[in-house]
């Protein structure tokens, strides 16, 4: 009785992470095209206009597109969306510190990747058989 209390309330733990990862992405990927809730192009590195060939607002627009992409993954298949999402925000924190600029959004960026991957990992062990893990 007290494992299956247990699985219960791991899955809702999970539930709440899978729908903060698959929420989240798609309104920062649909806010990227309409800058409502900040000027999206200000994190863009003066290095990265640099090199890119089209503008930061193209830029990101297609950040954008990433981002509602893995978010909809997330809701699909949870496991290999929140590696994405992981791996994703992994690179914007470490583009911002290679920039030296917002370094506060880097470090709630790496934070935010730890919880991805802990979603992952709880979703792949989920697929395992129950006596394969311990949930203790």
């Amino acid at each position: 009785m007290e494992t299956t209390a247990k699985r219960l309330q791991i899955n809702n733990l999970q539930q709440i992470l899978k729908f903060t990862f698959g929420i989240l992405p798609i309104a920062a990927g649909l806010d990227k095209f309409f800058n409502l809730l900040v000027q999206w192009e200000m994190y863009l590195p003066a290095y990265m206009e640099e090199i890119i060939p089209f503008s930061a607002s193209a830029f990101m627009m297609i950040v954008g597109i990433i981002e509602i992409v893995a978010g909809i993954i997330v809701f699909t298949k949870t496991e290999v969306g929140a590696y994405i999402v992981c791996a994703w925000l992994a690179l914007i924190a470490l583009t911002l510190i290679l920039s030296g600029d917002y370094l506060d959004i880097a470090v709630r960026d790496i934070v935010m990747a730890i919880a991805a991957y802990v979603l992952a990992r709880m979703t792949a062990l989920e697929k395992t058989p129950a006596n394969a893990h311990n949930f203790a």
